[in-house]
Formats: structure tokens, sequence, C-alpha cells
């Protein structure tokens, strides 16, 4: 993560209320506009891509989570940075299409805290095969939803905070 990148700090009802540098958000828990992927293949069962986050980032290393995940830069709206973000990790394209938003808060042993108003987009796989970017992707896991479900509740801390909840948003909105 460099200093220089920048997130949108947004209120309660997911205003725009300012901007600041990634990190400082981070440090500062400051509450700031976020996006989680999830994308789908239907055959020959519904399933889940999940990715391992890479080993260097700067919080959640090692942990499986969504798709790809990530923040709009100032002046990006979610679907653009979406789109954008899914290619640079994952080396995907797909339409999505956005299913909601919520809050959460996630302290981090290293001092940083997630403090994000998440918006959930969804996709269909559209292409067979992908390349991963190795630094912000371990690992890619297809899953069932049945299957993600029981992993969670065996091994919770084998995955990312903000996972379950933007579960829950899927399955209520689209499986």
């Amino acid at each position: 993560m460099t200093p220089t990148e920048h997130v949108i700090l947004v209120d309660e009802k997911d205003q725009e209320i300012g901007i600041a540098e990634k990190i400082q958000a981070h440090r500062d828990n400051l509450r700031h506009r976020a996006f989680s992927i999830f994308i789908l293949r239907k055959q020959p069962k519904l399933e889940i891509l999940l990715q391992k986050r890479a080993a260097g980032k700067y919080h959640s290393a090692g942990l499986w989570t969504n798709t790809c995940c990530s923040h709009p830069r100032p002046g990006e709206d979610i679907l653009a940075a979406a789109n954008r973000r899914l290619f640079e990790e994952m080396g995907i394209h797909a339409t999505l299409k956005s299913i909601g938003w919520f809050h959460y808060i996630a302290p981090f042993p290293n001092g940083l805290t997630e403090n994000e108003n998440d918006h959930v987009l969804v996709g269909e796989l559209e292409q067979d095969n992908f390349t991963t970017n190795p630094d912000e992707v371990q690992d890619i896991r297809w899953i069932t939803l049945a299957e993600l479900n029981d992993a969670i509740a065996e091994n919770p801390t084998h995955f990312t905070p903000w996972l379950k909840p933007a579960l829950l948003l899927l399955e209520k909105n689209i499986i």
C-alpha cells in the first residue's frame, strides 16, 4: 500500500464527507467506502470464487475472502472501481451488479482498523481462464455456499471479518 492512495470518507448514509490517505483512514478508524465482489459460476453447480489474500497484504494476509475487495478512488464510482480491481487482482472481466451495502468495523492486531460501508457486487464468470496477481492473491478456490458456511463455522479465523456479512447480503439477494 502506497501512502498516496486515497479513500472516500463517508457518513452512516454513505454520503461522501471527504477523502483521506488510505493508511491514515485505517490507522485513525475513519469510516470509508469499500466494495466486495463475488464471482459465481453456475455449472455444474452454483459455486463462489474465493481468494486467499497474499502474505504481503497490510492486514488479513493469508485469510480467505470473497473474490475481490478494495476501495474506490476519489471521483470513481463503485462499478468502475470494482471492474478495475477485479481485473487487477484476478484477471477477470465480468458484468457486475450491486446488491446493497453494509457497515462493519474490524480492528486488527497491527493497529489498523477497517471501518467501512462495504458495497457488495456480484457477477458471473464470463471466461474459462484467468491469471491472478501474486502480489494480491495467494490462492483461489471454488466453493459451494453450504461448504463455505460450514468452513466459516468450523474455522472463522481462517476468513476475513467482512466475508460473513457480505455473504449474508449475497444469500438474501441472489442465492
